[in-house]
C-alpha cells in the first residue's frame, strides 16, 4: 500500500516523539549512574580515580573513571561522554524549570543541552535566573534570546568574569593555517581575524602581488593569482619591474594603494617548512595506474606532489619504508623510537575505545604490564591516552591484542568492545553467546 504524504508526515511525527522518549530514559539512565557514583575525592588526576566537575556549582561531582565506562557503553569518546554527562548534570541540577520540559517531552534534549553548555561558566544565581527567564517557553524561544539573558546572567551575576570576558574578546585576533585538513589536490584553508589596519595592508599586498603575476604573463584567474600571491608573500618573493597596463591597474582598487607596506624581505633568513610525503614505488617510476601519494595521512594527487618536488630551492630527503609487520623488541622498560613510531604508524590514535587522541600525543603502554612479565616489543605494545592509560592501570580496565593494530577490551562490568583502524564495535557479552 502506498503512503499518502499526510501518513508519512505522522509517520516522522511519531517516531520524533519515540526518540525523544527514548532519549529521556537514556538521560535518566545516565543521570541515575552517575548518583551511584558521586564523589568528592578529588585525589591528584595522575594516581588511580577522582572526582571530577562536569556541570556548573552546585552540580555534583562524578568519578572519572564512571565517566569513562559509560562513554564506553553509549558509544562515545570520554571527551563526548564527559560533555554530555555535564550538560545532563547541569539540566538536572541547575535549570529545574528547562529539565521538566525534557522530562515532558515538550523540549528536545538537543536544545537544553544547548542551553546547558552556555550556563556551566554562571554561578548558582546566574544559573538560576536563565531558567527563570527562559524555562516556561525555552521549547519555542530563539537561540539568539537565551543568548541575551545568558549574557544579562553574566553582567548581573558575575561582572568579574563578564569583564575578563570582554578584555578577551576585545584582543581576539587569531590567523590559523588548517595543516591537518589538506585536500585531496594540495590546497589548505586559512581563516583568520586580523587588526583591520594589518588585513587592509594584507589585502593591498596580495592585490598588488596578483596583478604583477598578471602583467608578467600569467593566465591564471583572480582567485588563484591571490592564492599563489600569498605564497610569494610568505617567501619574501617579488616579481620582476615592469609597467602595469590599465587592466593590472583597475585590479588594484580596492587595494588601498595609499596604505600599501614595502613587500617584506626575508634576506639572510632560510625558512624550512617540511612535508612527510609517501609515495609508492609505482608512482615514483611512471606507472600511470599510481596517481595519489599522502602527505601525512591524507591523500595527495601524484601530480601535486611532483610540483612540489620541482620548486626551486626544494630539498628532498628520502627516508626507508618502515616495515610495519617487522617485530620490534627490546630487553629494558622504555620503548624506544622505533616502536613508537610503528606504534603511531598502525594505531593513529588512541586505542580505547571510539578514543579519537593522535597516537602522537599518547603515552605507549604495556598491554601486558612490564612488572608482570610483559615485554616491551611490537606484541606487547599501544597508544593510551593519559587518561585511559591511567584507566587500564587503576580502573579494573583489561585488554587482549587480537593481531597488530586489533584489541579486545573488557570494562570491569563485563562488557566486550573489538577496536581496531575501522573504529569500535561493541560485542554481546559471553553469557548472551550462550544457548
Amino acid at each position: 500500500m502506498t503512503s499518502t504524504p499526510a501518513d508519512l508526515l505522522e509517520v516522522m511525527r511519531t517516531a520524533t516523539k519515540t526518540a525523544a522518549a527514548a532519549e529521556v530514559d537514556r538521560l535518566h539512565a545516565a543521570l541515575d549512574w552517575c548518583e551511584i557514583h558521586t564523589t568528592n575525592d578529588q585525589d591528584d588526576a595522575a594516581f588511580g580515580d577522582h572526582g571530577i566537575p562536569l556541570a556548573g556549582p552546585g552540580a555534583p561531582m562524578v568519578s572519572e573513571f564512571a565517566v569513562m565506562e559509560l562513554g564506553a557503553a553509549l558509544g562515545m569518546s570520554t571527551d563526548s561522554a564527559k560533555r554530555y554527562v555535564g550538560a545532563a548534570l547541569e539540566i538536572r541540577y541547575r535549570l529545574p524549570r528547562i529539565w521538566a520540559r525534557v522530562e515532558a517531552g515538550q523540549l528536545g534534549f538537543w536544545k537544553a543541552r544547548w542551553i546547558a553548555e552556555h550556563t556551566m561558566c554562571l554561578p548558582m544565581a546566574g544559573a538560576a535566573f536563565v531558567d527563570h527567564q527562559v524555562g516556561y517557553c525555552a521549547h519555542k524561544v530563539s537561540y539568539a534570546e537565551v543568548e541575551r539573558q545568558i549574557t544579562t546572567a553574566m553582567a548581573r551575576f558575575d561582572p568579574e568574569q563578564a569583564e575578563k570576558l570582554r578584555r578577551q574578546a576585545a584582543d581576539g585576533r587569531r590567523l590559523d593555517v588548517h595543516k591537518d585538513d589538506m585536500s585531496l589536490e594540495g590546497t589548505i584553508e586559512v581563516s583568520g581575524t586580523l587588526d583591520a589596519q594589518d588585513a587592509l595592508d594584507f589585502d593591498a599586498a596580495i592585490s598588488r602581488l596578483a596583478a604583477d603575476r598578471k602583467a608578467a604573463g600569467s593566465t591564471e584567474s583572480l582567485d588563484v593569482r591571490r592564492a599563489q600571491a600569498a605564497g610569494d608573500l610568505a617567501r619574501g618573493q617579488d616579481t620582476l619591474p615592469f609597467e602595469p597596463d590599465a587592466q593590472d591597474a583597475q585590479e588594484r582598487e580596492g587595494g588601498f594603494e595609499t596604505g600599501l607596506r614595502p613587500s617584506s624581505t626575508t634576506e639572510g633568513i632560510k625558512i624550512t617548512r617540511v612535508i612527510d610525503l609517501h609515495v609508492h614505488q609505482a608512482g615514483v617510476f611512471g606507472d600511470p595506474n599510481a596517481t595519489v601519494g599522502r602527505a601525512g595521512r591524507k591523500p595527495v594527487l601524484l601530480e601535486t606532489i611532483r610540483e612540489w618536488c620541482g620548486a626551486p630551492d626544494t630539498v628532498i630527503n628520502l627516508k626507508p619504508v618502515r616495515d610495519l609487520a617487522e617485530h620490534l623488541h627490546v630487553a629494558g622498560y622504555e620503548h624506544p623510537d622505533r616502536l613508537i613510531e610503528q606504534d603511531d604508524l598502525i594505531d593513529h590514535h588512541c586505542v580505547f575505545p571510539w578514543c579519537t587522541r593522535a597516537a602522537e600525543r599518547c603515552d605507549h603502554d604495556h598491554v601486558t604490564p612490564y612488572q608482570r612479565g610483559g615485554p616491551t616489543c611490537s606484541c606487547n605494545s599501544a597508544p593510551l591516552c593519559r587518561g585511559h592509560h591511567r584507566l587500564k592501570t587503576h580502573g579494573r580496565w583489561t585488554y587482549d591484542v587480537l593481531d597488530r593494530g586489533t584489541y579486545l577490551w573488557h570494562s570491569p562490568h563485563g562488557h566486550i568492545y573489538r577496536r581496531d583502524h575501522t573504529g569500535t564495535e561493541p560485542l554481546p557479552p559471553p553469557s548472551s553467546q550462550r544457548p
